[in-house]
């Protein structure tokens, strides 16, 4: 398998990943920020792309005085507009005793799809210190209940307005939350389709969550945006001095006042003020998050949760994208070469875009590349079931595992006359 848009000649080796990606220092991004994003996928995932998913044959032209993936992630942090959503809390418990906030769009006014039993629902896992409030995950929300369709946010243990309950909080590597949610909302509408979609962190947790289930998901399919695939090598390049000095330090302090927030109970397993002292994020999850979820150090921590190496264990289809200038996922770090021999998983690269930005137009406030891409692909997704699987040869797989199973318990019955 190959990017699929291809024009050179692949013969000799065709595994060879896309210039863009193999190179970090590549001319070619630099002189030509307006290009066709990099699709990297099996031919016949490229073709379903292609025909329902436009958006990634178009040219991606970056805000010109937006110039480079940090000036992109800041601009969109500052400027982009948040559309107007009315959620419905619920409150669920988990197995330890603690609980998980969600936030509902039920789109009772559905057109398209009148019957909530059977209403397809987009599930939304924001980033690291992200809710259900962050503009990212409002324009997602609009766009989905736009098509007619439900939306719940998935807020991570802590930041969702809840107290704290237990002294857990979450991790990228932990996905155990999630696989009560999706037991939650599968229990609520069995009939209903889910589609997860995870931003950042929220994308790590989704992946890692969908290697670990495979076939036993809960989901139809799964889109990320802006994933770190190898948390080491993003924790390095978090920590170069302007990226620290930008992104780094107000993040660590966001993780820092959660802690605060739920200090009383937290102080029962961790050393609060040890871990308030933290600098770098890094820092905190040395003395906070590896500490919790019983790892030996924050190394041990990263390794678990970067999610490159376990695509090959995952089972429905999944669209990722990426940007090359994103300052805090190094595009060395891309699965390339994992995602070539993957028949369900495609990779989308831009030049340009920065993190969780892709901003576009002179005064790009309202939605952008990602939030096109985003509701086109949940609806390629929910609008075209059998299609999606048989271009991700899930179909095939299902049959051959029905065979395989059929044939075993032949062989049991067999043995057991």
């Amino acid at each position: 398998m190959r990017s699929s848009r291809h024009s050179q000649d692949t013969t000799q080796n065709p595994q060879a990943p896309r210039p863009l990606v193999e190179d970090p220092s590549s001319e070619v991004e630099k002189d030509h920020p307006w290009r066709t994003p990099a699709l990297i996928c099996s031919e016949a995932f490229s073709a379903f792309l292609h025909k329902h998913c436009p958006v990634v044959a178009e040219r991606f032209c970056p805000t010109p005085w937006c110039w480079g993936g940090r000036v992109q992630t800041l601009v969109c942090a500052l400027l982009k507009s948040r559309p107007p959503v009315s959620y419905r809390n619920e409150l669920i418990r988990t197995v330890d005793g603690g609980q998980i906030s969600l936030d509902w769009v039920d789109n009772h006014t559905s057109e398209t799809y009148p019957e909530s039993r059977t209403r397809p629902t987009v599930l939304i896992l924001p980033g690291l210190t992200g809710n259900s409030q962050q503009s990212y995950v409002l324009h997602a929300v609009s766009q989905a209940t736009r098509w007619g369709y439900r939306c719940v946010v998935f807020n991570n243990r802590g930041v969702g307005g809840e107290e704290l309950l237990t002294p857990v909080t979450y991790c990228a590597a932990n996905t155990s939350d999630l696989e009560r949610v999706v037991q939650h909302v599968k229990g609520l509408y069995p009939q209903a389709p889910v589609l997860g979609a995870g931003v950042s962190l929220g994308g790590m947790i989704l992946l890692n969550y969908l290697a670990r289930k495979r076939t036993e998901t809960g989901m139809v399919a799964g889109i990320t945006i802006s994933v770190a695939w190898d948390a080491l090598k993003s924790s390095d390049s978090m920590e170069e001095p302007l990226n620290w000095l930008l992104f780094n330090k107000h993040l660590t302090n966001g993780l820092r006042q959660k802690v605060t927030r739920h200090r009383k109970i937290l102080e029962k397993v961790v050393d609060v003020d040890y871990v308030l002292k933290a600098r770098t994020i890094r820092e905190f999850d040395e003395r906070f998050t590896s500490h919790l979820f019983g790892y030996k150090s924050c190394v041990d921590y990263y390794r678990d949760a970067s999610p490159a190496k376990k695509l090959h264990h995952t089972a429905v289809p999944i669209l990722c994208l990426n940007a090359a200038d994103d300052p805090f996922s190094p595009q060395s770090t891309f699965p390339v070469s994992i995602v070539q021999t993957l028949p369900n998983v495609a990779l989308l690269l831009t030049a340009h875009g920065g993190h969780i930005a892709f901003l576009q137009g002179l005064f790009p406030r309202g939605e952008s590349y990602m939030e096109r891409l985003f509701g086109q692909f949940v609806q390629a997704v929910f609008e075209n079931p059998r299609d999606i699987k048989r271009a991700c040869g899930i179909e095939k797989e299902e049959l051959s595992q029905y065979h395989s199973d059929s044939k075993e318990y032949s062989i049991r019955d067999s043995r057991n006359q």
